[in-house]
C-alpha cells in the first residue's frame, strides 16, 4: 500500500520513535528519520528493514540545528512531521533543567519554524500524561487541569501551549499532541524495544533485565500508596499499540485542519507494580527479587487514562493486554541479551 505521502520522523531512531517508523511504513507513508542518536543506535534502521523490507531515508543531525532543518525540508517534499526527539526522564530533567528546555522546548520551536518556512503544517507530538501532575479524579480525561510536577513535565506543557497558540493564530496548522500514559513492550519480532543507557528510568526493562540475570534485584518505591496492594497503579500500553495511534492521529489531522487536538493514549486500566512483577514471573518463568524502598518524590498513587476522545476521534482503541506486553518485553530482553 502507497500513499505518496512523506512523514519525517524525529527520534525515529528510539524506542516509540522505531515502532512508529514501522507501523507508518505498514501504512504506506515514505518515512525520514532525523535523529542525534543521544539515547539509540542507527543499527535500528537495520531493524526496520528486516521488519519492513523498506529502508527508511536516515539523517544524523540534533533538531536545535535550525540550518539542517532548512535544508532537510528543502531538499525533501515532506507532508508532515513526527517528533519524538525529546529528553524524556523524569529524574535526570530535575538533575539538568536546562538541558531539557533548549532540547525539549528549543528544539520543537526550531522545527516548527522549518516547517513554517516550508510551508508544512501538520504536526504530531509527543506529549505525556505527566502534563496532568497530581490527579483529581480517575481515569483522567482531556479536560483535567495541567499542572507538571517536575522539568521534564513542564517541558511537555510549554510545548503544548505553544501549539495552541500556533493552531489558534493559524488555521491551516493541522496538530495532534499525544498524551502517553506508560509505553511499555516491544515489537513482535524482538527486532526493536526499549534499550536505555544506563539504569532504567521504567518499570519493564527495569524488571527484564532483572529476570535474565543484568541486575539482581528490583528497586519497587513505596508499598504504602492507597491502592490495593500498596504499590504504585498505572495505565501500561504496548508500544505497538501507542505507534498505530500515531497513524491514527496523523490521518485525523489530514482530515481535520484549523485545530489541536490533544487526546490521552493509555488502554483506561492500571496495574500495580507487583501485579506487573508477577505477571512478567509468570510469562518468562524466572523470579524477579525486589526490594522495597522509600517513594519517590513526586510520584502519585495510581493514575490511568479515560480512553473515549481516542476512540471516538481516532478510532484507536489499546489491543494488547498486559500478557503480550511481558511476552514481547522478554523476547526483546533475550534477544538484546543475544
Amino acid at each position: 500500500m502507497q500513499n505518496n505521502k512523506t512523514v519525517l520522523v524525529t527520534g525515529g531512531t528510539g524506542y516509540i520513535g522505531s515502532h512508529a517508523v514501522v507501523e507508518l511504513i505498514e501504512s504506506g507513508y515514505r518515512v525520514i528519520v532525523l535523529d542525534n542518536l543521544s539515547n539509540s543506535r542507527d543499527t535500528v534502521i537495520d531493524s526496520i528493514f528486516t521488519i519492513t523490507g523498506v529502508v527508511p531515508e536516515f539523517i544524523l543531525g540534533d533538531i536545535r540545528n535550525g540550518a539542517l532543518l532548512d535544508s532537510v525540508f528543502k531538499s525533501h517534499s515532506i507532508d508532515a512531521v513526527m517528533h519524538f526527539a525529546g529528553l524524556k526522564a523524569v529524574g535526570e530533567s530535575t538533575e539538568i533543567p536546562l538541558a531539557y528546555y533548549d532540547n525539549n522546548v528549543n528544539g520543537t520551536i526550531q522545527i516548527l519554524n522549518a516547517m513554517k518556512a516550508a510551508g508544512v503544517r501538520s504536526f504530531i507530538f509527543s506529549s505525556s500524561a505527566t502534563v496532568y501532575g497530581h490527579p483529581e479524579w480517575l481515569p483522567l480525561t482531556e479536560s483535567h487541569p495541567r499542572r507538571a510536577t517536575n522539568p521534564y513535565g513542564n517541558t511537555k506543557l510549554m510545548v503544548e501551549g505553544i501549539l495552541e497558540d500556533l493552531a489558534a493564530c493559524d488555521n491551516e496548522w493541522r496538530i495532534a499532541c499525544l498524551r502517553y500514559f506508560n509505553p511499555v513492550g516491544a515489537h513482535g519480532t524482538g527486532l526493536i524495544g526499549e534499550s536505555p543507557a544506563g539504569l532504567p528510568n521504567n518499570l519493564m526493562p527495569y524488571v527484564a533485565q532483572v529476570a535474565s540475570g543484568r541486575r539482581p534485584t528490583l528497586y519497587v518505591f513505596g508499598n504504602d500508596y492507597d491502592t490495593a496492594d500498596g504499590t504504585g497503579v498505572r495505565d501500561y500500553v504496548h508500544v505497538v499499540d501507542l505507534a498505530k495511534g500515531h497513524v491514527n492521529a496523523l490521518a485525523y489531522c489530514e482530515r481535520n485542519a484549523g485545530r489541536m487536538l490533544a487526546v490521552n493514549l493509555g488502554t483506561g486500566v492500571g496495574y500495580s507494580v507487583l501485579e506487573m512483577i508477577q505477571a512478567f514471573e509468570q510469562v518468562s518463568g524466572k523470579p524477579v527479587p525486589y526490594k522495597v524502598v522509600s517513594r519517590r518524590e513526586g510520584d502519585v498513587a495510581a493514575c490511568w487514562a479515560d480512553v473515549a476522545l481516542a476512540e471516538s476521534l481516532l478510532k484507536w482503541k489499546a489491543e494488547r493486554g498486559v500478557r503480550q506486553m511481558c511476552e514481547d518485553a522478554w523476547r526483546w530482553e533475550r534477544n538484546f541479551e543475544n
